[in-house]
């Protein structure tokens, strides 16, 4: 978990660094898989009366299935965090979140949560050319080619009979 004490804020701003491990339960039910613990460094500062503002970095690796090919495929992940922690329960901005009147401790394990699912790529590609799965057999075509017979659109079929002959031939 990771904790400030806001009564240190006194003495100016705090750094914030931790980890928060693979299996913490502040992490379950993620869609994706953690493959190493989320880092997390950063500061936090007051910024007025009952607001206070981080700005730190996420860093983790995490896996889900390839969007083309299905095969599992690893994405860095480095997001910058920026956000407001204040007791103004008006605050609308996305970027802010409600903590209750004179907290004396701030728990960021709910704020990496949330920003990790952001971060996190919603179809990850196992690599840039990856070129995925043959709609008709289902054959991993990075492997090579599937050998189905390529597939024709029928609307084109009307020009099928158009082949070889000339703007000349036309005109005649």
């Amino acid at each position: 978990m990771l904790w400030v004490d806001l009564r240190d804020l006194s003495a100016g701003p705090i750094e914030t660094v931790g980890e928060v491990a693979q299996g913490d339960p502040a992490l379950a039910g993620l869609e994706l898989q953690l493959l190493e613990p989320v880092r997390v460094s950063g500061r936090i500062m007051a910024s007025g009366p009952g607001s206070y503002y981080w700005e730190g970095r996420i860093r983790t690796r995490v896996s889900g299935a390839c969007r083309r090919c299905l095969e599992p495929a690893a994405v860095s992940l480095d997001q910058p965090v920026r956000l407001l922690f204040t007791e103004d329960q008006g605050a609308a901005d996305p970027a802010t979140v409600i903590i209750p009147p004179r907290a004396g401790e701030l728990d960021l394990t709910d704020a990496v949560r949330e920003e990790l699912i952001l971060a996190a790529p919603e179809f990850p590609l196992c690599r840039e050319d990856c070129r995925g799965l043959c709609p008709r057999c289902g054959a991993d075509l990075n492997q090579g080619p599937c050998g189905c017979r390529p597939e024709t659109d029928p609307r084109w079929s009307a020009l099928n009979g158009l082949g070889g002959r000339s703007n000349d031939d036309e005109t005649r």
